[in-house]
């Protein structure tokens, strides 16, 4: 068996499991947010209406854990008053692990869980998200479900699965100066459609892999969503475990696929074939290199959400930045306050500011197109983001194409798509 098949059928108590399997898996932890959250809880009560299903307490709150990220700061009344929905579950239900908006660490979801350590190597985790993927790169199995599915895996630990067939990318040598994670996952998109891994598991290795950091190979996991794949995720190994154990997360039990495990299919790639890409609008298979689409006019670079704000992102867009000015609205946000204070104690900040850019809270709001920063009718903008549907940033007329950090920085320098290489 593949890792996702091991953590599936472990969690199932089977010996084993194959493609198509249905497993009732008992599940590690939990997340919902502001926006799933309230949803969630929509159905506690329509259940405590019914009266058929008791709601009076979870299964185990202390795996459990809220975040506050998608309309933070409230942008109008109906956010903010989710924010309170929220606050009173949690004291309803004795659930401690709340990252609240202006009180200490916060952040978006999907950074949290490993900023925090909330996700470890061997567990299912599931979230009200459905980039809840990304944290698969944490040798975890973790995926994305809706509203009535997450109530009842907040009432009874455990959920249905049916086993995902398994797309395997392997990744040969060492990716080169100013290609990033963000450029190899957009090549994997444009490869295989955004249907390419439907209900697919989405496994990443190889030595390309190994080399990369756990926040590259975070980007990597965070997109396969886009393909359309139930999961994606990488085996666990020392670079991980040390990654962890920074974090204080020590106690916890790895899982590995089978030396002779089986995938549908495997997908090669030479890393020193790889340049810079972007995703034009409006899908994320739409992709070009970027050379081939440089000079195109930008309104806007935005640095920002659990794609393209991690610590390791904001240091290469500082790299880009430092010493230039911007000549485009640019927008930086970190993904969680502890990547902030980071970034503000190593100088990372100040580079940001004296370019000119802007640098704000941790929130999901310009991502998802809700607040702080929506684009304009006709307005055209580079980021660092995962999705470029129409509309998905703001106007539905507007234009996102997706790039890594140091794609999105070197463009707002120019004011212009630009390859970080031609700077």
């Amino acid at each position: 068996m593949n890792i996702t098949e091991k953590l599936l059928a472990k969690a199932g108590g089977k010996s084993s499991v194959a493609p198509g399997d249905i497993v009732f898996a008992n599940v590690d932890k939990v997340m919902i947010h502001d926006v799933s959250g309230p949803g969630v809880i929509k159905v506690f009560d329509k259940l405590k209406k019914e009266g058929t299903i008791s709601v009076e307490k979870l299964w185990d709150p202390s795996k459990v854990w809220v975040a506050e990220d998608h309309f933070v700061p409230s942008a109008e009344k109906i956010s903010a008053e989710n924010i309170m929905k929220l606050t009173k579950f949690t004291k309803q239900y004795g659930i401690e692990k709340h990252f609240k908006y202006g009180m200490g660490q916060y952040g978006i979801c999907h950074t949290l869980s490993h900023e925090e350590a909330l996700v470890l190597p061997g567990e299912i985790y599931v979230g009200g998200d459905s980039h809840t993927n990304t944290t698969g790169a944490l040798g975890a199995f973790a995926c994305g479900l809706g509203h009535t599915d997450v109530a009842y895996v907040l009432l009874n630990g455990k959920i249905w699965f049916k086993v995902p067939e398994t797309l395997y990318f392997k990744l040969n040598g060492k990716l080169p100066e100013n290609v990033m994670a963000k450029d190899f996952i957009l090549k994997i998109i444009g490869d295989i459609g955004n249907d390419g891994a439907a209900y697919a598991a989405m496994q990443f290795g190889g030595s390309g892999v190994s080399d990369m950091s756990v926040e590259s190979r975070l980007t990597l996991c965070n997109m396969t969503t886009e393909a359309g794949a139930k999961n994606g995720i990488v085996e666990p190994d020392q670079k991980l475990f040390d990654y962890l154990a920074a974090r204080g997360a020590t106690n916890y039990s790895p899982v590995y696929g089978d030396s002779d495990a089986q995938y549908q299919k495997v997908y090669e790639y030479e890393a020193s074939e790889l340049e810079p890409l972007v995703a034009k609008p409006f899908s994320p298979e739409n992709i070009a290199v970027v050379r081939d689409v440089s000079g195109i006019e930008l309104d806007k670079s935005y640095i920002g959400s659990c794609t393209g704000a991690k610590y390791e992102d904001l240091e290469a867009a500082a790299k880009i930045l430092k010493g230039r000015k911007v000549k485009i609205r640019t927008e930086i946000l970190p993904a969680a306050i502890s990547i902030y204070k980071r970034a503000m104690e190593n100088g990372l900040l100040k580079i940001f500011l004296d370019a000119g850019a802007t640098v704000g809270p941790p929130t999901c709001g310009a991502c998802c197109g809700a607040h702080m920063g929506v684009l304009a009718k006709d307005e055209i903008c580079i980021s660092t983001t995962n999705r470029n549907f129409p509309g998905r940033m703001g106007h539905v007329e507007s234009q996102t194409y997706l790039s890594s950090p140091l794609v999105a920085a070197a463009s707002a320098v120019t004011g212009k798509i630009t390859d970080p290489r031609d700077l």
